[in-house]
């Protein structure tokens, strides 16, 4: 059992898959929690501050407390106590998971959480149905065309080297602040990535296919139909998948512009709050919301190209 475990290219059952998969899960946790701990402070605060003056800068102001601040943390907590003081933790580098894990209420309750996250679900799907509509025809007139190739596939290859962080103030001028511009800049993102692995899928597809319907008096329609389209698609469906992940950072970016809702928002909220707790509690969201969309792609992906599955079968 040992040995299968450590084997070069070897394969995991379902059931040590699941086991090892959750053995990693608390270990990143435990890492986690360890980090959390290494990296957190001991503050003091007074006990009773002036109402009109945070306890931070009461405490900052203080001179007698900074300059016996080390002093003052040596002391037990009663000694403490007796100068209007307590002793506390806090994380200024990384939050803890329990820590994280507290933050989700205030997320549902008071930034609405179940209604940004939908909202950017939203503009995320848009975006591909967008994306997808244009990458696809587009590609396949670069590919099986020379013409437009010769004209225009060099310049979509360079395209997939601009920052495009660096041209969201173009979006901005164009179409404003609002939605529109949000999905055309998500669609214009994964534009650039999509178009130019159409067209390498259409390169890959295997000449057997081709010769054989030519041999059987094919016309050029007929050849799209029956053997581009269904080679290019299936192999297109895993590329974007991949790029389901990058475009949450494309998101983001749009959603931090106009702060008018979305994941985006929430992120720049924290930031604004100092709260590291509920930053990392929305990049888990935006994590679990990644797997379930991967999941989605996969099904959708059984279902419409299940040739791919069939040796999995066996």
């Amino acid at each position: 059992m040992w040995e299968s475990l450590f084997k070069l290219g070897g394969t995991l059952e379902g059931r040590t898959r699941w086991v090892l998969g959750l053995a990693g899960a608390l270990v990143l946790l435990l890492l986690w929690t360890l980090l959390a701990e290494g990296f957190s402070e001991e503050r003091l605060d007074p006990i009773e501050a002036p109402s009109n003056v945070s306890d931070r800068t009461y405490l900052d102001n203080d001179s007698l407390l900074r300059n016996n601040y080390d002093a003052l943390l040596a002391m037990s907590e009663e000694e403490l106590a007796g100068l209007g003081l307590e002793k506390n933790t806090v994380y200024p580098t990384l939050p803890t998971p329990l820590q994280t894990l507290r933050s989700f209420e205030e997320l549902h309750f008071e930034d609405y959480l179940l209604a940004n996250s939908f909202k950017s679900i939203g503009l995320n799907l848009l975006g591909y149905v967008v994306a997808i509509a244009i990458s696809i025809p587009l590609g396949f007139l670069l590919g099986l065309i020379p013409f437009f190739g010769g004209l225009f596939r060099k310049i979509f290859d360079g395209f997939r080297f601009i920052p495009l962080t660096a041209v969201t103030g173009i979006f901005v001028m164009w179409l404003g602040l609002d939605s529109p511009m949000k999905v055309a800049f998500l669609a214009f993102g994964i534009i650039v990535y999509l178009v130019p692995v159409v067209v390498q899928r259409i390169e890959e597809v295997d000449d057997v296919y081709l010769k054989t319907v030519f041999t059987l008096g094919a016309t050029n329609w007929q050849k799209i139909r029956s053997v581009y389209l269904p080679s290019v698609l299936s192999r297109l469906s895993d590329d974007i998948r991949v790029l389901t992940a990058i475009s949450w950072t494309y998101i983001t970016i749009a959603e931090m512009l106009n702060r008018s809702g979305g994941i985006g928002e929430l992120i720049w909220i924290a930031r604004r709050q100092s709260r590291l707790d509920k930053a990392f509690a929305v990049l888990i969201i935006i994590v679990l919301i990644g797997i379930l969309q991967d999941r989605l792609f996969v099904g959708l992906d059984r279902l419409l190209f299940r040739h791919k599955y069939v040796q999995e079968k066996k």
